[in-house]
């Protein structure tokens, strides 16, 4: 079947072609409402859907967002992109996202795709370091949000949690539930500014509570050696009270398999997670979160976009930087 024109749906209203266009784009509001139902009732009938890219060209605005996830398999990349997706609507966008597998080729690759498809904004959230590919974006005048991770000499609105502020609350509650060793695991923070501000801050904010302190990264190639540096650290620590602070949702799944592995109790062991995921609370007695509002989160980057857009006419949003929420669970319970 082909698809209907707009000459078909202006015979059928009635109607010029002209009149049809401004029904489907920016002038609808000229149009009496007895047109505008005329024409409503032929586009219905014939099926007709106006061809958004080639409207977009022609008027210079393609109506598309773009955004790229380091990790589409990542529970937080889903729960952001939800986000960014219902802003996008409301301002009567489209999302095209691309996801890069932690791969910095295919983040180039992505991000030159994204340049030929015209996108009116670019939400990132960077796998490698693409200054030189987010200049020539920022140079077109394409506006650009960071979303968790920083990229070096790139000046853009970063939207994320407040990293510093949720070790410090998952420091404050370990402490609180009478733990005095804390062991933080980490997926290897090369790639991700993220996680180097996270195990960074970790290590200050542990010193100054005096407690004991130690980090793990992360290795899935190598689970043997992971397996022994988390038994070496309880071992190594057997008379205090130990938890392990795990620096994102892959890293709590990973730990959690861990603790199954050598028979840890929840609890007697602390176990604490930033990111809330879904399973946290079937693996009894639950596992203790921070929580991010990513729906806020993925929204406000959009916010953020549209206000670069249209200044005048959408606000720059206020706060950047979220706090998370603590989710008690027996996994911090003695």
């Amino acid at each position: 079947m082909r698809r209907s024109t707009i000459l078909e749906v202006a015979h059928l209203a009635s109607v010029s072609k002209t009149s049809v266009s401004r029904y489907f784009g920016d002038e609808r509001a000229r149009l009496s409402p007895a047109l505008q139902a005329r024409i409503a009732q032929a586009a219905h009938t014939l099926g007709y859907q106006p061809n958004q890219m080639a409207r977009g060209l022609k008027g210079g605005r393609s109506k598309l967002v773009g955004m790229l996830v380091a990790d589409i398999r990542n529970p937080f990349s889903v729960a952001i992109t939800h986000g960014v997706e219902q802003a996008c609507r409301q301002y009567g966008y489209s999302l095209l996202i691309g996801n890069t597998d932690n791969d910095p080729e295919q983040e180039r690759q992505h991000l030159a795709v994204l340049g030929a498809y015209q996108v009116e904004g670019l939400v990132i959230n960077a796998a490698g370091s693409p200054e030189r590919q987010l200049h020539t974006f920022i140079h077109q005048g394409t506006p650009i949000v960071l979303l968790d991770r920083e990229v070096n000499h790139v000046d853009a609105a970063v939207v994320g949690l407040d990293n510093h502020q949720a070790v410090d609350m998952a420091l404050d509650h370990l402490a609180e539930q009478g733990y005095q060793a804390v062991l933080y695991a980490s997926e290897t923070p090369e790639q991700s500014s993220t996680r180097q501000l996270r195990l960074a801050y970790f290590n200050q904010s542990a010193k100054q509570r005096a407690l004991s302190h130690s980090t793990l990264l992360l290795t899935p190639s190598d689970d043997t050696a992971t397996l022994k540096a988390l038994d070496h650290f309880i071992a190594d620590h057997k008379h205090l009270p130990c938890a392990v602070l795990c620096g994102n949702g892959n890293a709590t799944l990973s730990v959690t398999r861990l603790f199954q592995q050598l028979g840890l109790s929840l609890g007697k062991v602390g176990l604490m997670g930033i990111d809330e995921l879904d399973w946290c609370s079937l693996v009894l007695p639950g596992i203790t979160t921070l929580a991010q509002p990513t729906d806020a989160i993925g929204q406000t980057a959009i916010h953020c976009l549209m206000h670069q857009i249209a200044p005048h006419t959408t606000p720059m949003p206020t706060d950047l930087s979220f706090a998370p929420t603590l989710i008690k669970r027996g996994s911090t319970h003695q």
